[in-house]
């Protein structure tokens, strides 16, 4: 292992972090609600305990090892997390305890979108704003910024990116060297988060809920500065937005900059980048079915007295909960029973590879499909060699077994979970919805945690935290640092 590097990247990030702690601080000032000194605070804080580790190691400059990469990525989202959940702490208008604020900011920089918080509409400006920088900031993926815009780490920059970057397939590169790939994608991330709050903007919301509901779009975190989300503003043309950004943030983003790269400008050219990437085109036809399926089931129910209500909504549901955005335009608890489960299902799908989605990925569920019907095929010809494609090409035995693999995982790490959640006296539909929730990186529950998770017990909430972090980092990269062999050598 390589402990001075880590702690060498650590002090940087952790400083770096800091000074973005300037921006909810300002808010704070514009809006006068007092809570920039409670910023300031937990800014010096995280940059003295950033400096701290920096310092002694400032000078090292040795290549990281592949396995090194694991543990600095874990060591990112469990430490930033720690400091991230001070303002929350030291804040006088939300009065919670540090296991409470420890589940917010993870839940931020996870961009799950559970909370624990309740009259957001009532809530100091500033912490509303720091929320939704939180998610903006985790959803490309701190350690894949740092890769980009701090070259002078000294460190290899592949090893960071590949054990961040959702998705089984990390070795693919936008640009020949890894720093440009990381700054590409995240050029993408901001050029795609400004527009949607200018399109935020134009469908009526204010300045400030345009940009904060952007950052959580984009993101696909779920924050919103309103209790009721978006069906606060119970516009179609927010809802609208927000949908097509939805979907565009759960798309991979190396589609985007391939598009972008191709000079194209003719709308119907960039649609078709699009709609020749076999994961993409799946991606959209599950999204696509499940609004579908879920606006006919609110249609013959009769849940609202207008059909056209009823595809709005069970669209746009089927759209946050399929990306695991999380946001809710009506209380889908209430809906059919059907419905609620089918959507907390529908999220283990999750967005393409490369996007900010949760979930298991799109490509997985497609490649376990895949090799589900080979397997089938060998029994009627046990003999035959039947290759598993994607997109017309033969997918290497490495990748598969790495998808059974995490397929394995993901099962082992919901049910223990799972028993454990049970174990805290919740019911099954809490444990079950919350647990999936927030191992999927969606949010909103069903339950007792339809509305937040106040309720949940300190342990049961420690115990989601640490699901959160399983879901963000895809299993094996927090995972690989219980086995043994990890530390050997």
């Amino acid at each position: 292992m390589n402990p001075y590097g880590a702690f060498r990247i650590l002090g940087i990030l952790l400083a770096c972090f800091a000074l973005t702690l300037l921006v909810p601080a300002g808010v704070s000032l514009i809006y006068q609600d007092g809570e920039h000194w409670n910023f300031a605070v937990a800014l010096a804080l995280t940059l003295g305990s950033g400096l701290v580790m920096w310092w002694p190691v400032r000078k090292f400059r040795d290549e990281l090892r592949f396995r090194d990469g694991f543990l600095v990525a874990v060591l990112v989202w469990v430490i930033l997390s720690a400091f991230a959940a001070i303002p929350f702490m030291l804040s006088d208008s939300l009065a919670i305890d540090g296991v409470d604020a420890l589940f917010e900011a993870t839940s931020g920089l996870t961009t799950t979108g559970s909370t624990v918080l309740a009259g957001l509409d009532g809530l100091p400006r500033s912490i509303l704003y720091y929320r939704q920088q939180l998610q903006w900031l985790g959803g490309m993926g701190l350690v894949v910024l740092a890769v980009a815009i701090l070259p002078a780490l000294g460190v290899g920059g592949m090893q960071l990116y590949r054990a961040e970057t959702p998705g089984p397939m990390k070795d693919s590169k936008l640009t020949p060297r890894i720093r440009e790939t990381a700054k590409a994608m995240w050029y993408i991330y901001l050029s795609l988060t400004v527009i949607c709050a200018a399109a935020y903007f134009a469908a009526g919301m204010t300045v400030f809920d345009a940009v904060c509901h952007a950052f959580s779009t984009i993101a696909i975190g779920g924050f919103s500065t309103h209790d009721a989300s978006l069906g606060y503003f119970d516009s179609r043309a927010v809802y609208l937005v927000a949908c097509i950004f939805m979907i565009l943030a759960g798309l991979n983003f190396v589609l985007h900059y391939v598009a972008v790269r191709s000079g194209r400008l003719a709308v119907v050219k960039w649609v078709f980048v699009y709609l020749r990437d076999h994961e993409a085109r799946t991606y959209l036809s599950i999204i696509a079915a499940a609004g579908i399926v879920t606006a006919l089931v609110l249609v013959a129910n009769e849940t609202y007295p207008s059909v056209s209500d009823s595809i709005v909504h069970g669209f746009v549901q089927a759209v946050s909960i399929g990306t695991t955005t999380g946001f809710t335009t009506q209380d889908f608890s209430l809906w059919p029973t059907f419905i609620p489960l089918f959507l907390i299902i529908l999220s283990t799908s999750g967005g393409c590879a490369g996007s900010t989605g949760g979930g298991m990925k799109t490509v997985r569920i497609m490649l376990l499909f895949k090799q589900g019907v080979r397997e089938i095929s060998k029994l009627v010809h046990p003999h035959a060699i039947v290759p598993t494609k994607l997109g017309g090409k033969p997918v290497s035995e490495d990748i598969n077994n790495a998808v059974w693999g995490f397929l394995s995982l993901y099962i082992f790490s919901f049910t223990v979970l799972l028993l454990a959640m049970l174990a805290t006296g919740v019911d099954m539909v809490t444990a079950f919805s919350s647990v999936i929730a927030c191992l999927n990186n969606l949010g909103p529950g069903l339950g007792d945690v339809v509305d937040n998770y106040a309720g949940v017990s300190d342990i049961g909430k420690m115990m989601l935290t640490f699901a959160m972090l399983l879901g963000r980092l895809e299993l094996y990269t927090l995972l690989v640092l219980f086995a043994p062999v990890f530390w050997r050598g």
